[in-house]
């Protein structure tokens, strides 16, 4: 599988156009066609209208929102003109609650969505749902790429987070091409379950399928040494000078996470490698 058809979500200009350039960047090196979806999000909840709102109100907050995808068109369509690739610009509106079908409607035609980190500083509220629309609803592998620094999906170090599961294995899979492109490969099991029926090679089934498709990949086996997964990864991350990090996303429910916390809420938090995730 090659990566032919990309999509770059936008919904505010200054946190999501270093993620249109990363994005502008993989479509030349993979010859692919980059589509841009500029999304205007409503982000007033119903329940906070206040007794005999009516609909001038919300019809106003509609038009803001249209008014916010035609500008953000006109910013990414300025930035493409010229550049020498396939593109395609989309606008959307939505409320923050029903981001997920919009999403949903694109990524699900998508080899690989490309975004800007959820979580921050002065980030908006509807990054954290768009993420998740992606991986959930549209059901794509997501790329999510720091603010600064050069992206490729040639990369020369790549870390695998392993826990055997589901949305681990998916990741992979996604990941190929990239893999394939590696010079080193390092697939990570932190504190491997003692009564696995891998217990005595953790990481070996996942290395020897990754050697049949000409990734050659080495093992290691950390013990959780810091108080969070996220932050003994995030170390080995570092140690290792990788760039790019493959992972599952979501193990838990996104409720769980989102009160209890979890290492993919953590990894978008604090990793400031570019993060391949898939569920």
């Amino acid at each position: 599988m090659a990566y032919k058809s990309l999509l770059c979500v936008i919904s505010d200009w200054g946190h999501c156009q270093p993620a249109l350039a990363q994005s502008i960047s993989l479509a030349k090196s993979e010859d692919a066609h980059l589509e841009v979806l500029c999304l205007g999000v409503d982000l007033t909840q119903v329940t906070s209208y206040f007794a005999g709102a009516n609909a001038a109100v919300l019809q106003q907050t509609i038009s803001r929102a249209m008014k916010d995808a035609e500008r953000l068109k006109k910013q990414a369509e300025d930035m493409l003109e010229g550049e020498p690739i396939l593109w395609g610009t989309y606008t959307s509106v939505a409320a923050l609650a029903d981001l997920g079908r919009h999403i949903a409607a694109r990524a699900r035609f998508a080899d690989l969505v490309i975004l800007p980190h959820p979580y921050g500083d002065k980030v908006g509220p509807e990054h954290e749902p768009v993420t998740e629309a992606a991986l959930f609803e549209g059901r794509a592998p997501v790329l999510v790429v720091p603010n600064k620094g050069e992206l490729s999906l040639a990369p020369e170090r790549v870390v695998i987070g392993w826990n055997e599961s589901a949305e681990a294995m998916a990741a992979v899979r996604a990941s190929l091409p990239a893999l394939k492109k590696a010079s080193w490969v390092n697939i990570t099991v932190i504190d491997p379950p003692v009564h696995g029926p891998n217990r005595a090679d953790p990481g070996g089934m996942l290395s020897q399928y990754l050697a049949r498709q000409g990734v050659v990949a080495e093992i290691t086996v950390l013990s959780k040494t810091l108080p969070r997964i996220s932050d003994v990864l995030i170390r080995h991350v570092i140690d290792c000078q990788a760039d790019m990090i493959v992972m599952g996303a979501y193990g838990h429910s996104r409720l769980r996470e989102a009160i209890f916390g979890g290492a993919t809420r953590d990894m978008l938090e604090e990793a400031k490698a570019p993060l391949f995730l898939a569920h």
